[in-house]
C-alpha cells in the first residue's frame, strides 16, 4: 500500500529580514510621513525612536512606572495635541549636528580669550568695567545654569523624540553657556589684580538686583509641566530678561569699554537663542493650530504667559541699575526694555498669542 505525503508548508519566521514587504530593498526608512517630498537625515534619526503604542507598539509598553503610568505619558502636560508626531525641529538637530556645533563654538571661544589674552586686551579694559563684568556677569552665568536644569528636566517627559530633542539640545546649548561664562571670568580674572571670583555667586545670592531673575529662574525650574517650563524659558524669559541683559546690556556696552571679548563670548548664546526659539515657536503654533484642541491650548498658554511673564517683567525692572555701572554710558534702560516687548510681541504674534495685557499690566 502507498501512502501519499501531504507538502509541509514553510513555518512563518520571526527573524528580522525574513519577511518581504514594500521597500524591503531601500536602505531608507519609510514608516514615518516626511515633512518634506523626501525624509531629511534628521527625520531618519529621530522620528519614532521614542516608541509609542499608537504607532509601533503592538503589545502596549513593555515597562511601566509602579503606579501604572507607562513610560511615557500624553498628560505629563496640560497642553493636548491630535498627533505629537508632526512636530519636526526648525534647526533638524540630532546628536552629531549637535556635538559639532557645541565644538565649533567652545573654539570660537577659545580662540578669542586665547589671542585677547596674548594681546594683553583684558588689562585695556576700563575698570569699572571690570566690577560688572565680576559682580552681574557672574551672577548672570547662575540664571543661565538655572535654566539649563530646567529643560534638562523637562526634557525627560516629551511624548516624541522629535519634542525631547529640541528641548534637550536647548538644555546643553544652556549648560555650555553657563560654563563658558564661567570658564571666561577664570581666565580674564588671571590677568586682572583682585578679581573676585565669588563675587558673582553672592550677588546672585543677595543682590536686590538679581532677586527678580533668581525668583523667575526657580519658578521655572520648580514647574512640573515640561512644556510649561519650555515655554517659560523661550517664549517669555528669554526675550524679557536674557535677551535684555545680554544683547541689551553686554554686547552694546562692551565696546565702550574697551572689551571686544565679552561680545564674542556672549555672542553665541544669542545664536544658540535663535536656533531654540525657531524650535519652540514651531511647537506652541503647532498646538494652538491644532484643529482639535488649538482654542483650548490657546487659553492654556496665555495662563503661562501672564505666570511666568509677571515675574520676567518684575525681574527685568530689577536689574535697571546696572545700566548706570559703566563708565561710559551709550544706551538707555527704558530703551532696551521697549526693544525686548517688541521682540515678545513678534514671537506671540508668530505662535498666536495677545502678549499686550501683559506688557501694558
Amino acid at each position: 500500500m502507498s501512502v501519499t505525503q501531504e507538502p509541509i508548508a514553510p513555518r512563518k519566521s520571526a527573524a528580522a529580514g525574513s519577511a518581504t514587504f514594500a521597500g524591503s530593498n531601500s536602505r531608507k526608512y519609510n514608516y514615518f510621513t516626511p515633512k518634506g517630498r523626501k525624509a531629511s537625515h534628521y527625520e531618519d534619526m529621530t522620528v519614532d525612536v521614542q516608541p509609542d503604542p499608537k504607532r509601533h507598539l503592538l503589545q502596549d509598553w513593555i515597562i511601566s512606572f509602579a503606579d501604572g503610568t507607562p513610560t511615557y505619558s500624553e498628560s505629563w502636560t496640560a497642553a493636548k495635541c491630535s498627533d505629537w508626531h508632526v512636530f519636526r525641529a526648525v534647526d533638524q538637530e540630532w546628536e552629531r549636528t549637535h556635538y559639532q556645533r557645541q565644538s565649533t563654538i567652545v573654539g570660537m571661544i577659545a580662540n578669542v580669550v586665547d589671542n585677547g589674552r596674548r594681546s594683553g586686551a583684558v588689562k585695556r579694559f576700563d575698570k569699572a568695567w571690570v566690577k560688572v563684568l565680576q559682580d552681574h556677569l557672574g551672577a548672570y552665568k547662575h540664571a543661565e545654569f538655572g535654566l539649563g536644569m530646567a529643560t534638562m528636566q523637562a526634557q525627560r517627559y516629551g511624548y516624541t523624540q522629535m519634542i525631547n530633542n529640541a528641548v534637550l539640545t536647548n538644555s546643553s546649548y544652556k549648560l555650555r553657556f553657563a560654563q563658558d561664562l564661567t570658564l571666561y571670568l577664570g581666565e580674564i580674572g588671571m590677568d586682572l589684580e583682585g578679581f573676585d571670583q565669588d563675587a558673582g555667586k553672592a550677588h546672585w545670592m543677595e543682590d536686590p538686583i538679581w532677586q527678580g531673575v533668581r525668583r523667575a529662574v526657580e519658578t521655572i525650574g520648580g514647574s512640573t509641566d515640561y512644556l510649561e517650563q519650555y515655554f517659560a524659558v523661550n517664549v517669555v524669559f528669554e526675550p524679557m530678561v536674557a535677551e535684555l541683559f545680554r544683547s541689551g546690556f553686554i554686547m552694546q556696552v562692551a565696546a565702550s569699554q574697551n572689551d571686544f571679548m565679552t561680545p564674542s563670548v556672549v555672542a553665541a548664546a544669542e545664536g544658540d537663542y535663535e536656533r531654540n526659539l525657531a524650535n519652540a515657536v514651531e511647537l506652541f503654533r503647532m498646538l494652538v493650530l491644532d484643529e482639535t484642541h488649538g482654542t483650548a491650548n490657546r487659553e492654556l498658554f496665555n495662563g503661562w504667559l501672564m505666570k511666568h511673564g509677571g515675574e520676567a517683567k518684575n525681574a527685568a525692572n530689577q536689574l535697571q541699575p546696572i545700566w548706570s555701572q559703566p563708565r561710559v554710558k551709550i544706551t538707555q534702560f527704558p530703551d532696551v526694555l521697549e526693544q525686548s516687548h517688541n521682540r515678545l510681541r513678534a514671537i506671540g504674534s508668530e505662535i498666536g498669542l495677545d502678549v499686550r495685557p501683559l506688557i501694558e499690566a
